[in-house]
C-alpha cells in the first residue's frame, strides 16, 4: 500500500480535495472531492517527486520532475493527468 506523503497531503488541501490510498491495486491514490471519486492517479511501481526527495535529495527530484512533466506535457491540464501533477508531481 502507498503511503500518503506530506507533500501530497499539502497539495491536495491546497486544491481542496481528500486523497487516499487507492482501491485499484495498480494505482496510488484515489481522489475525492464532496465524497465523490473524481481520480486515481499514481501508478503503483514508480516513484514520485517526494519519493524521489527522499530516496535521492532535491536535484535529482527536480530533475526527475522536469522529465515527468516533458514526457507528460499533452496530459497536465486535465483530468487524472491534471492530478497525478499536482498530487504527486
Amino acid at each position: 500500500m502507498y503511503k500518503i506523503t506530506a507533500y501530497t497531503k499539502k497539495q491536495a488541501k491546497k486544491f481542496n480535495v481528500v486523497v487516499k490510498p487507492s482501491k485499484n491495486p495498480k494505482k496510488k491514490l484515489d481522489v475525492f472531492r464532496n465524497g465523490h471519486l473524481i481520480a486515481r492517479v499514481g501508478a503503483k511501481g514508480y516513484d514520485d517527486y517526494p519519493t524521489f526527495w527522499k530516496k535521492f535529495g532535491k536535484q535529482y527530484a527536480d530533475y526527475k520532475r522536469s522529465l515527468y512533466k516533458r514526457r507528460h506535457k499533452k496530459d497536465l491540464k486535465k483530468g487524472n493527468g491534471f492530478w497525478a501533477n499536482v498530487l504527486l508531481w
